[in-house]
Formats: C-alpha cells, sequence, structure tokens
C-alpha cells in the first residue's frame, strides 16, 4: 500500500532519486530507483502501526525569517539553509576537528581515514557560533561541539567559554570520554567554562560491544569518565550506537546501568548506526534498527514495563511550547517542530524496591498521567490566552490548576514523586530551569534514527531541526550533511595530514 512520494538519494551516485514510502508485510519501505545503479529497497520502520501512531502527530511549520540560499534543484543538493526549510534550527552542531584518539570504523568523521585535518580555527568558529545565532525570528538556544573527538583540541575550554559569550543557554559535547577519563580534573574544567552535559558515547555494559564497533575494550574508560563527571556534578547523557546482532540485545542493560547512576545520567539517547557512505545493500538490511525495533526492543527486555504506547515523536510536546508561548505573548522560542519519523521519546521513573530480592519497578510518565489529554487541555488553555479577554492568563491559570491534577492516577505514580507540584512549577515559572528540574526526577529514553542514503526522505530533511553550522557560512541539516555534504566540505577546509604537525594521538 502506497504511503506517499518522496525525494531520496542513490546510495551509489548521491544523485536525487523519485522515491515511495509503501507498506508491506506490516513493514514500512522506501523504494527507488537510479538509472545507473539500480532499484534499491529498504527498510523505513519495520512496525508500520507504530509508523502510523507517530504519523498523527504532525508538526508545525516555522521558517525561518532569513534563510541563507534560495531554492536550486532538487533538495538536498542546495543546503545552506534554504528557504524552502520548514523549521529553525533548535541543536547547532559545530564539528571543531576531524581528528580522534580513536579509529572507530563507523564513524562520520576520521581524520586518519581522510587523509586531510579539518580544523576550524577559533575565529571561524565564533562565526559559526554568531551564525546559529543570528537566526530569525529565534536564534538557536543549543550548541554542540563535535567531531573528530572535540576533546583532542587543547582550546576546548576556550571554546565552551566563547558559545556561554554568544548566548547559548546550553552547551553540550559529544565525547568517547577517553580524555575525561584520563584527566581527573578534566571534568570540572568543562563544567567552569560552562559546559552542560556531556553527549557521551556508550555502546554497551560488556567489552564485547567496543571490541566490535570501536576496536576495543572501552568499557572501563566510560565508567571512569562517569566517575569523574559525578565528582565535577556535571551532567550526561549515554549516547549507544545501536548494531543489529553488536548491541541491540544490550538495551535493557544500558538502561538499568543508566538508572543505576541516575544521580548523573540525566537520559539515554539510542542511536541506530547510520550508513553512510558506499555500504553493501545486504549489509545495511542486516544491521538496520529502526526506531520501531527500538521500542519493541525496549519493550521486551524492560518485561513490558516500557511499552510501544508510552513513547511518542518530539513534535507530541509543541502544546508545551505553544502554551508557554501564550503565557509569554509572544510564539515559542524553542519549538520541536522536527518530523514525526526522525524520532521517538518517553521519561521513565524508577521506583526501589523495599525487597531486596525483588527488582526495581520502571515507570513510564504514561503510566500515571494522560499524556494525550494533557496535551489537549495545554492546546485548549493555549486558544483561551490567545483569543484574548481580561486577566485571562490568571484565569487560565488558575483553570489549569483545577484540571491538570485529574489528569494524574495517585495511586500509580512513583511514592516520592509530587508531579503536581512539579507541574506547575514548570508552568509558572517557565524556565530552563524549572524544566531541568523535572528532568532530574526522570530518565528521558530515547532514540534519533538519523538517515543515510538508503533511507533518505526529503520530507524528513525539510523538517530537520539539528543543524551544522559551517566555515563557509552554511547552515546545514544533520542528515545531510552526513550522507552527501562532510567529505566535500572537509575536504575544502582542510590540509593534508602529512603537513600537520604530527601528535601523540596519531
Amino acid at each position: 500500500m502506497k504511503i506517499k512520494d518522496t525525494k531520496s538519494l542513490c546510495p551509489e551516485c548521491f544523485k536525487s532519486l523519485d522515491a515511495e514510502v509503501y507498506e508491506e508485510d506490516k513493514k514500512i519501505l522506501i523504494k527507488k530507483t537510479c538509472d545507473e545503479h539500480g532499484e534499491f529497497i529498504n527498510t523505513y520502520w519495520s512496525d508500520a502501526d507504530i509508523y502510523n501512531r507517530s504519523k498523527e502527530f504532525k508538526p508545525t511549520i516555522t521558517a525561518i525569517n532569513n534563510p541563507h540560499l534560495e531554492i536550486s534543484g532538487n533538495c538536498p543538493n542546495n543546503c545552506g539553509i534554504c528557504e524552502d526549510h520548514e523549521t529553525s534550527t533548535i541543536l547547532g552542531l559545530i564539528d571543531v576537528t576531524n581528528r580522534c584518539n580513536l579509529r572507530c570504523p563507523i564513524c562520520f568523521a576520521n581524520a586518519a581515514k581522510a587523509g586531510v585535518l579539518y580544523e576550524p580555527t577559533k575565529d571561524e568558529i565564533r562565526q559559526m557560533l554568531k551564525n546559529l545565532r543570528n537566526i530569525k525570528p529565534h536564534p538557536t538556544p543549543a550548541i554542540q561541539y563535535a567531531g573528530g573527538e572535540p576533546t583532542v583540541r587543547k582550546d576546548i575550554i576556550e571554546l565552551i567559554e566563547m558559545a556561554k559569550e554568544e548566548g547559548f543557554t546550553h552547551v553540550q559535547i559529544a565525547t568517547n570520554g577517553l580524555r575525561l577519563a584520563r584527566k581527573e580534573n578534566f571534568a570540572q574544567q568543562l563544567k567552569d567554562a560552562g559546559l552542560n552535559t556531556v553527549y557521551m558515547a556508550f555502546d554497551g555494559v560488556t567489552p564485547e560491544p567496543y571490541i566490535s564497533s570501536r576496536g576495543k575494550n572501552l568499557l572501563p574508560q566510560k565508567i571512569k569518565a562517569i566517575e569523574n563527571c559525578r565528582k565535577a556534578d556535571l551532567g550526561v547523557v549515554l549516547v549507544p550506537t545501536l548494531i543489529a546482532g553488536i548491541n541491540d540485545h544490550q538495551v535493557g542493560d544500558i538502561l538499568k546501568f543508566a538508572f543505576d547512576n541516575r544521580d548523573i545520567i540525566y537520559g539515554v539517547n539510542f542511536q541506530p548506526v547510520s550508513f553512510a557512505g558506499r555500504t553493501p545493500q545486504d549489509q545495511v538490511e542486516q544491521q538496520r534498527v529502526t526506531i520501531s525495533d527500538f521500542v519493541n526492543l525496549v519493550d521486551k527486555q524492560t518485561m513490558g514495563q516500557v511499552q510501544p504506547k508510552d513513547f511518542y515523536p518530539p513534535s507530541s510536546v509543541e502544546p508545551v511550547s505553544r502554551f508557554m508561548g501564550a503565557m509569554d505573548g509572544e510564539p515559542a522560542k524553542v519549538t520541536l517542530n522536527c518530523h514525526p519519523h526522525c524520532g521517538i521519546a518517553t521519561y521513565v521513573f524508577i521506583e526501589e524496591s523495599e525487597d531486596p530480592n525483588e527488582p526495581d519497578k520502571l515507570i513510564p510518565i504514561t503510566e500515571f498521567i494522560d499524556v494525550d489529554r494533557f496535551f489537549e487541555l495545554l492546546n485548549e488553555y493555549s486558544e483561551r490566552i490567545e483569543s484574548g479577554g481580561f486577566g485571562i492568563k490568571k484565569r487560565t491559570l488558575a483553570r489549569a490548576a483545577k484540571e491538570l491534577p485529574k489528569l494524574i492516577n495517585k495511586d500509580k505514580k512513583p511514592k516520592n514523586l509530587d508531579i503536581i507540584k512539579i507541574l506547575i512549577n514548570v508552568f509558572t515559572n517557565r524556565s530552563y530551569d524549572a524544566l531541568g528540574e523535572f528532568s532530574k526526577d526522570a530518565m528521558l529514553v530515547s532514540c534519533m534514527h538519523f538517515m543515510d542514503p538508503f533511507n533518505f526522505d526529503e520530507d524528513r530533511v525539510k523538517k530537520c531541526v539539528i543543524h551544522y553550522a559551517t566555515p563557509d557560512g552554511r547552515i546545514i541539516p544533520f542528515c545531510s550533511m552526513n550522507s552527501i555534504y562532510r567529505e566535500s566540505l572537509e575536504q575544502k577546509f582542510s590540509i593534508p595530514l602529512k603537513e600537520h604537525k604530527k601528535e601523540e594521538i596519531y
């Protein structure tokens, strides 16, 4: 059954192709044909029911007022961002180097493999930060330094300070954690500079996944890095790269590890491997993990405590942004209006067992809050406020204080969680800190499935909210960058590796 027509890419020559997304045998597939390289059929989502449920959360369009490029040719052949893009930048990324102290075969960026050094100067990075902050009507609120391994730069502390100077409210680094493990005071230095989150690769709780994906057992270093972050009270988000047959059987164990360290680990963002480059077709299907695979793995490996129905796409929380914007008297500054098939997430709480022989209980937020009705009420409140009237905000808050508690099942909520107080605090104060307090009481369990040329969908790219800033002034959606732009950009703004002064990491 045909679902839609879209544009995709040839995995061999990366040419833009007409593509069809369709349902067959309760799976969602994507099909396209290249005149030169033939037909490609790949799994998009492995479970049609979960795909269709996510599809119901249609995001709004919030195009930026100052696009960098005019429309030229087929998407995504003129990214920058062009005037056809339908979202603003929620998280900006800057690759500060392609150097690394590892040689992971699954990595997007690798200086040793590329043979060139890509490492923007501090002045170039400041300009990229400014470009992200100059997006109108709303500057990019969050930035992530990535690579390569950003901590191999000796000036990474200065770069974090620079991001804060340019006005970013949230700064994080994507790291393998090796330097955090080796240098005990490094976490404290990062926090003192203004770093909010360590976004750390974490592929499993045993040596095997690291040996398979990274070439060596890195688990001891990961644990040491987390311990050093704990000493500095620097929050960590675990980022497992999921590969079928390598670590998909450890999803539940990774979640248990996160909850065991929940004083410092605030979330787990699983990322199914993206097959950038010319990967054999049979290998793609063999190792592919889709979002629906992920939620089913969580269901199975938590013994049904966290089920597929507990997960929602990021666009589902738009009513929260709309309500906060209405209370502030202006459009929301941060709206997660990415495509509903880009990711999925839920908040999960834990209730410790009083019996040492019984396991702790995981409680998803949907277990004790009517989430769907909660979103409906927020939209109703927003409409009331937007329509205006004397004392409308005060009267709406009073109404919310009466109605929202009715959505909570007190018998099923975690015993020590005062969810009513948290909700009132979040919506009354409408602050970054208030949202942070809520997050500390829960574990954000999420999955973001970045596209590759095999499952590339133009509709998703147009609604991407995670964008790379580049030295030539462009701002490029994540999946476009890693599918077709990375190699050419690194070649353009790099020097041959042999010309670079050899450092100990090589």
